[in-house]
């Protein structure tokens, strides 16, 4: 039997189906996981809750009378393109503290998020805006924030507390570029910036999962899964359609597998510190498509017990050829 796979990328466009899957996968016995996906029990990590929390941020700076400072608007894109690599930088965090086991105790899960905000943009270049908030303004945020902001964190501790041994970690994320953008993609749009942001922990350990999806489908299930209210939810918030055409009017990841030179594989070359110098590193992702273009993972999002045999065949199918793919290449 191949070894378990130890870190799985489930990189796609938005409404692909990356939750869906996930769902699916917490739904499987651990034998499942095993014989037919090579997984063990998974650890999960998403940038989608920052997304989010950036724009709770955003509309209790409005509702005490100043302005946003992520976003242009409530339904629009980031101020500043490169907090598609703060994302990463978050992640990166996480995943640090996953591997060491690291229990985060603070008085204040939202004043705790702010200053992991600003500093996550300050290794990006950006500015830091919460602590430039006068400070009865963010002692306001901080309480309207801080349930949900607990919520989050207490989920990381607890995660960060299990036994890793012999778990599968999936790290769940979006990235594309303009509707008709020419490759390769401008940084930091797309999976290639992302791939430059990443720690070099994680690419040791990574594989590629690529939910296929084309744009317009991705749009139409944007729209489909939508649910007033549940913007925090990953299984059912909507992509305001300025970001689906200027953020992920397209993706990189066909183009970049294209390129590899060697087949099967997403080639990153990367500079990263090596000793007291810096030399230039090539990883070799193993990756490999989930053909989710007839939608085989809709119906996940319902009660279980509604779903029918034939659709749970056909999407275990199609992820068993996909992570039989990623078994069977191997690392570098």
């Amino acid at each position: 039997m191949a070894p378990l796979l130890d870190t799985i990328l489930l990189f796609s466009l938005p409404a692909s189906g990356k939750s869906e899957v996930r769902r699916y996968l917490a739904s499987l016995t651990p034998e499942q996981c095993r014989n037919d996906f090579h997984m063990g029990p998974t650890l999960q990590l998403d940038d989608y809750p920052y997304v989010h929390l950036m724009h709770r941020i955003d509309d209790e700076l409005k509702a005490n009378g100043l302005g946003y400072v992520f976003y242009h608007g409530p339904n629009r894109p980031f101020q500043d393109d490169w907090t598609w690599a703060v994302l990463v930088e978050l992640l990166n965090e996480d995943y640090a503290h996953l591997m060491a086991g690291r229990q985060v105790e603070v008085a204040s899960a939202s004043q705790h998020l702010m200053d992991r905000l600003d500093a996550a943009r300050a290794r990006v270049g950006l500015p830091q805006p919460m602590g430039d908030l006068p400070h009865r303004i963010r002692v306001k945020v901080a309480v309207a924030l801080e349930a949900e902001c607990r919520a989050e964190l207490d989920a990381l501790n607890r995660q960060n507390a299990e036994d890793k041994t012999g778990h599968t970690l999936v790290i769940e994320a979006a990235r594309g570029g303009a509707h008709g953008a020419a490759f390769p993609l401008c940084p930091p749009h797309g999976y290639e910036a992302a791939f430059q942001t990443l720690a070099p922990a994680i690419l040791e350990r990574a594989c590629v999962l690529y939910v296929w999806v084309d744009p317009a489908e991705s749009r139409r299930k944007n729209i489909e899964r939508g649910r007033p209210n549940q913007q925090g939810s990953i299984l059912h918030h909507s992509v305001p359609m300025e970001v689906m055409l200027g953020q992920y009017g397209c993706d990189d990841m066909a183009w970049l597998m294209e390129q590899s030179d060697r087949p099967g594989t997403l080639r990153v070359e990367r500079i990263v510190p090596e000793g007291d110098r810096h030399a230039t590193k090539v990883y070799h992702l193993p990756a490999a498509r989930f053909d989710n273009r007839k939608d085989l993972t809709t119906f996940v999002r319902e009660d279980r017990r509604l779903w029918k045999p034939g659709d749970v065949a056909a999407l275990h199918g199609g992820l068993k050829a996909a992570f039989d793919q990623l078994a069977g290449l191997g690392r570098a």
